[in-house]
Parts: structure tokens; sequence; C-alpha cells
């Protein structure tokens, strides 16, 4: 299966919320797509409806294929802490959501984008792997040839996210990824446990 390519809002009205960032389409049709729209009566939804539902979710969200999210999983299961927790973290810790987070990009698909055009280091070395796990203390910074690039100066002078768990320079246009964040700190409206669920049968 190739990485989602088709239009975002369809896929943001399936959920009844705008998981790729603001949507304006999305806020003027924020119900389910379909030929009959609003007016359609949909019956209620089995448990593994709901739990898978809520793992497509995340994987838009996060722009990670099966594939990728099912090692994800293994791996959180694998480690210490709340599955589903450590799931989110492993998550937030690849290198182009930090990159979003930090407002280099506007969007995580903005984000994979410019580490695979190797505009982004880890630490001082060029690192070109979106799905690259950061470790806390690593230093995530644009490449000096690319400080100049419009499309990160304009996604940078819109950002206003402050995430606790990130710093960020902009004189030096480097941030760090101080630690994992806590559960409470990952905006995200994901119910992990649905996940946990539908994976453990």
């Amino acid at each position: 299966m190739a990485r989602y390519t088709g239009p975002k809002t369809k896929i943001a009205r399936k959920f009844g919320e705008a998981i790729f960032g603001e949507d304006k389409s999305f806020e003027k049709r924020n119900y389910p797509p379909g030929q009959h729209g609003n007016n359609r009566r949909r019956g209620k939804k089995s448990e593994y409806a709901i739990q898978l539902m809520e793992k497509q979710k995340a994987k838009y969200t996060y722009g990670i294929l099966e594939r990728q999210f099912r090692g994800l999983f293994k791996k959180a299961r694998a480690a210490q802490g709340i599955t589903g927790e450590v799931l989110l973290q492993l998550c937030e810790s690849r290198l182009d959501n930090v990159v979003f987070r930090m407002g280099i990009a506007p969007t995580r698909s903005g984000a994979r984008q410019l580490v695979s055009h190797r505009h982004i280091t880890v630490n001082g070395e060029l690192v070109n792997i979106p799905s690259y796990s950061l470790k806390a203390g690593d230093v995530v910074a644009v490449r000096e040839k690319s400080k100049s690039l419009e499309a990160i100066e304009r996604s940078l002078s819109n950002s206003s996210n402050v995430y606790e768990w990130i710093t960020w320079n902009s004189d030096t246009k480097q941030g760090t990824y101080v630690s994992v964040p806590a559960r409470i700190q990952i905006p995200e409206n994901i119910n992990e446990q649905f996940i946990v669920e539908l994976y453990s049968k």
C-alpha cells in the first residue's frame, strides 16, 4: 500500500475532526462523506469497527503505513510502561513529527518532505529518514544551506505552538528534543486503548 495522497478533507470528514490541521473545507462540511451526506442514517458501529477506526485515525494523523505502525506497536508492547501510551510516544519521537512540532513545516507531510530532501540535521549530521527515532537530548536543526528557504521561513513565522518537551531557537533555527512527552502533553485526540485492543485480538 502506498502512502495516501488523496483529498485530506475527505479523510478528516470520515473521522469527524480535522486530523491534518486547520482545514476550511472541513469546517464547512464536517459531516461524513457520501452521496447523502448529513442525512444518511448510520447504524451503531461494532466494537471492531470503532477500534479499527481509531487505528486508521492514528495512522493518517502521523502519516505511518500499516507495516511501520504494526512494528511500532510490537516495540511498544515489548517496552516498559503502558503499551498505548508508549505507542503514541514512539509516534511523537519520529523525526518528521518533531520537525512538524517545532514549526519548521506546517504539516507532517511537509516535514517528511524536508527530511527526505536533506534539509534537516540531527546532532549536526544530515538525516534523511523521516521515521528516524529521536532520543531525549537530540538536537534537530535546519541545515545551514537551507535556512533561507522561503517555505521554512514562512512556516516558522506562522507557528505559535509551544511544547514543554521541545525547545526551539529561532535565531539559530535549531531545537532540542528535551524529553519523551507524557501522554497528557500529546494533543492528538486518539484513544490508544482501542488500538491496543485491536492488535491484541
